[in-house]
């Protein structure tokens, strides 16, 4: 079955698709050398998805669809994006953008972050055009 979005709708698509986007764009080519070291540990995905679910959830929705202007994150943009950038965004936030720093959580907790929301946007179905 297509789905069929308003020209609205879709515009709302893509803006918040590039606001994800430019974010991560923005992390140094250093963070994006980072490795994640929590890649493929089952235990980490569970533990990062109670993370998620506790400090994310509220803003990006719980299966990372996306809420208002905050942008989706089971996506082909995080899907694509360095594990060291997503790591950076969560530590740094964008106070510009409305994304806080996350850099209060332990270093581990924000890898555990990471891999749940690599694991969950590799699952995102792509939006028919």
């Amino acid at each position: 079955m297509r789905t069929r979005l308003r020209p609205a709708i879709l515009i709302g698509v893509v803006s918040t698709a590039a606001f994800a986007g430019s974010l991560l764009q923005d992390a140094p080519a250093k963070a994006d050398r980072r490795v994640n070291p929590y890649v493929g540990d089952d235990a980490a995905i569970r533990a990062g998805e109670k993370l998620y679910q506790r400090q994310c959830a509220s803003c990006h929705g719980r299966a990372g669809e996306g809420m208002g202007t905050r942008p989706p994150l089971a996506s082909g943009q995080v899907a694509g994006a360095a594990p060291g950038a997503i790591e950076w965004v969560i530590r740094t936030g964008s106070s510009r953008r409305g994304m806080p720093s996350f850099s209060h959580l332990p270093e581990r907790q924000r890898w555990q972050i990471v891999t749940y929301l690599k694991q969950m946007s590799a699952r995102a179905q792509p939006v028919d055009r």
